[in-house]
């Protein structure tokens, strides 16, 4: 379904408005202020609303029943939507987890942009799949970063992980070494895929890699996009060295489910000013 972009400003509501949503458990401004600000940008017709719900299976019926042209989705619902629609993307397939969904006249397709997002990181910062990489997390963000850095060809690394089932599992399915302390480890990649270093969180002002890391690492590369400036790539930059930042995987991601809702790819610019505005 594709939507021509009309002049700037987004019409007023009206019956032929189409409806796209979030459904958390606990939902944020940030996926409706992104898309929100798109549409009026580009002067779509849509509208964006986040949602949570208790039955995902009455919820995602209601995204068939009613039109609802696409369907955001978080935690914890990623893996039980796969058994809701009609098609699954490789996206979402190869790490059982589903972000988003696409609803084409009650034809649901589904496929997970945080994996897409992080791959086109991978190939725009050039890194080299030769590198070893050193990621730290092991949940379900982190099992689509280790995924997409597989699937761009990296054979080498450690899933570093305090919970060792969720990490030694997550080593095995991906083919890679697993620690559950980074201390002593170095990389020319280095990954944080925790909340370590998220605002708000008991770790804000903690640094997911030392330093000695940090100084021998070629990139370093932060999931955390709240604030886009964590304690980690701070250091990183202070050290010279190349950094990847959630900022970047969030506005990437996003910006591939407004494609796919709408049919319009925003300009870099609109991106970059719709994910400021969005984590403002």
């Amino acid at each position: 379904m594709s939507h021509p972009a009309r002049s700037a400003g987004r019409p007023s509501l009206n019956k032929d408005t189409t409806l796209c949503i979030s459904l958390a458990a606990r939902p944020s401004n940030i996926g409706t202020r992104f898309h929100n600000y798109l549409y009026e940008e580009l002067g779509l017709d849509f509208l964006y609303k986040a949602f949570t719900t208790t039955d995902i299976a009455a919820a995602i019926g209601g995204v068939r029943a009613l039109g609802i042209r696409g369907c955001s989705v978080s935690m914890p619902f990623k893996t039980d939507v796969m058994a809701l629609v009609d098609d699954i993307e490789p996206s979402a397939r190869v790490i059982e987890s589903v972000n988003t969904i696409v609803n084409d006249d009650g034809h649901l397709t589904a496929s997970n942009t945080d994996y897409l997002a992080v791959q086109q990181l991978i190939a725009q910062h050039q890194l080299n799949p030769d590198d070893a990489v050193v990621l730290r997390g092991s949940g379900g963000m982190a099992n689509a970063v280790a995924a997409a850095f597989v699937g761009a060809g990296f054979t080498r690394g450690v899933v570093v992980a305090r919970n060792p089932g969720t990490g030694r599992a997550l080593a095995d399915r991906i083919g890679w070494e697993h620690a559950t302390s980074p201390d002593g480890l170095r990389a020319p990649i280095l990954v944080n895929v925790t909340p370590i270093g998220m605002a708000g969180g008991p770790e804000e002002s903690a640094r997911a890699f030392d330093e000695d890391a940090i100084g021998a690492a070629t990139t370093v590369f932060d999931v955390v996009a709240m604030p886009s400036e964590t304690p980690l790539i701070t250091a990183a930059r202070a050290a010279g060295i190349p950094v990847i930042t959630g900022a970047e995987v969030i506005a990437l991601q996003a910006a591939e489910q407004f494609e796919r809702y709408t049919g319009v790819r925003p300009s870099p610019a609109q991106i970059a000013a719709a994910s400021a505005m969005s984590r403002a």
